[in-house]
């Protein structure tokens, strides 16, 4: 079983910018997808970002150009870097995983689906 641990999280003004983190243990598999989804206030979760095991990223529509999605595979790490954000990017921030999966699939969503979540970090940006 996979345990995923977020940090990074915090309060900044529009246009800063934010690093999240995520370290996971236990079993990875061979194939597998990592990445970000996020819940506002009153909002459903969705997929920000994601990577997989061949190295293929996938980003929501909203966060393009903005956001990047990189992991590094020694230290079981995954990290979301946040540029120019918006008081719309504000929300918990939770870090997933599951297994056999593609990028494209879990961003597109829905949560439901999604196997491993971790607790989520907090991200609030004013205006």
């Amino acid at each position: 079983q996979v345990q995923l641990v977020e940090s990074g999280g915090g309060s900044v003004q529009a246009g800063g910018s934010l690093r999240l983190s995520c370290v996971a243990s236990g079993y990875i598999f061979s194939r597998y997808c990592m990445g970000w989804f996020r819940q506002g206030r009153g909002k459903e979760r969705e997929g920000v970002a994601a990577i997989d095991s061949d190295g293929s990223t996938r980003y929501a529509d909203s966060v393009k150009g903005r956001f990047t999605i990189s992991q590094d595979n020694a230290k079981n790490a995954l990290h979301l870097e946040m540029n120019s954000l918006k008081p719309e990017d504000t929300g918990m921030y939770y870090c997933v995983y599951d297994q056999f999966c593609q990028a494209e699939w879990m961003v597109a969503g829905p949560a439901a689906r999604i196997s491993t979540w971790g607790q989520g970090t907090q991200v609030t940006v004013s205006s």
